[in-house]
């Protein structure tokens, strides 16, 4: 197993790494939009939320030598199902090949995001 790291995507704020390959497929932890410059969360509404997590799952995956259009398969998730509309406009300019795709909302994600990120692909 590779664990993946990047300056270019936030530090884990726990137990856990970036991301993982193994096998030939990255799994990369959930990504939260988080600004790595500063290490915090500065973007506000769900759009530019979703946009910073989106830049943020590509920074992991470009750390493994791959693209957004090597992702299968992503876990949404999102603090408020209002969002989804907004939330899928941003999303399909990042993922255009269309993985499959889980999305929940859940009462609440760290740090106070408004979206989470994770995706799996394949080299």
């Amino acid at each position: 197993m590779n664990k993946l790291n990047t300056d270019k995507a936030p530090a884990a704020i726990g137990p856990y790494s970036q991301g993982v390959e193994v096998q030939g497929l990255v799994f990369t932890s959930g990504q939260i939009p988080i600004n790595p410059a500063v290490g915090k969360i500065e973007a506000e509404g769900i759009e530019a939320q979703a946009e910073q997590s989106c830049k943020n799952v590509e920074a992991v995956l470009e750390a493994a030598g791959l693209s957004m259009n090597d992702v299968v398969k992503t876990t949404c998730l999102l603090a408020n199902m209002e969002d989804f509309a907004v939330f899928n406009k941003v999303y399909e300019k990042y993922f255009i090949s269309k993985p499959a795709r889980s999305c929940f909302a859940v009462k609440a994600l760290p740090a106070g995001a408004l979206v989470e990120i994770e995706a799996i692909a394949s080299k």
